[in-house]
């Protein structure tokens, strides 16, 4: 499995024009098919005068993973999705996901809404435009990368806890939830092949009186 995977990095509509055409590109990262078809129905409902909405979504990965907002979820295999939307076949949807694989992206679904001005752009031209279309959304949005992490728990008390966590927000590890209770904890994402320098960076840190426990594996995006 992928320790890694690369996704949009928020939601958002590019528009580009070609020969008086206009093509609005939305991005948006998903993590279900369901999630995707809900963001095609927006864009339709959005666009109601527009003459195609082509789409295409990517989810998971080439072997399977967990999914970033869950990371209890069952793995699910690699899903792939187009639509030409009534553009000539093969002219729209298919580059469209070819942006998406050539940027190795993943739980993302790209619609392109189409206004026609009026000039035939021939099937050359539509596959330009709708592959253009893409790719300068993804440049203008953005790409952000998620790792897979080991989760591991911290606990001190309160006097070391306000340093301690400074310390892990300017260090190569990811601080990825905080709670205070009787003591302070701290759940930090380990990558696995750092695991025994973490430890030896926090046992300097706090002296060996840090409390550690592994509490299994998430998906975290890379600051």
């Amino acid at each position: 499995m992928a320790d890694r995977y690369l996704t949009v990095a928020g939601t958002g509509v590019h528009e580009i024009e070609i020969r008086r055409s206009r093509f609005l590109c939305a991005l948006a990262p998903v993590t279900s098919e369901e999630a995707a078809r809900e963001v095609i129905a927006a864009r339709k409902k959005a666009d109601p005068a527009a003459r195609h909405h082509c789409h295409a979504f990517v989810l998971g990965t080439d072997g399977s993973r967990s999914g970033p907002r869950d990371p209890r979820r069952e793995r699910v295999p690699r899903i792939e999705r187009s639509s030409d939307d009534g553009e000539p076949s093969g002219t729209a949807g298919t580059p469209m996901l070819e942006v998406l694989r050539r940027r190795e992206l993943t739980d993302t679904v790209a619609v392109v809404t189409r206004y026609f001005g009026g000039v035939l752009l021939g099937a050359g031209g539509l596959i330009r435009a709708y592959g253009q279309a893409v790719s300068e959304a993804v440049d203008v949005i953005g790409v952000r990368e998620y790792r897979r992490l080991r989760l591991v728990e911290v606990v001190v008390d309160y006097d070391r806890a306000g340093r301690l966590e400074n310390d892990i927000r300017s260090s190569p590890y990811l601080l990825h939830a905080t709670r205070f209770e009787d003591v302070a904890h701290f759940d930090v994402g380990v990558a696995p092949d750092q695991g025994d320098a973490f430890h030896a960076w926090l046992a300097d840190l706090t002296g060996g009186e840090a409390l550690t426990a592994e509490t299994g594996e998430t998906w975290l995006p890379n600051p």
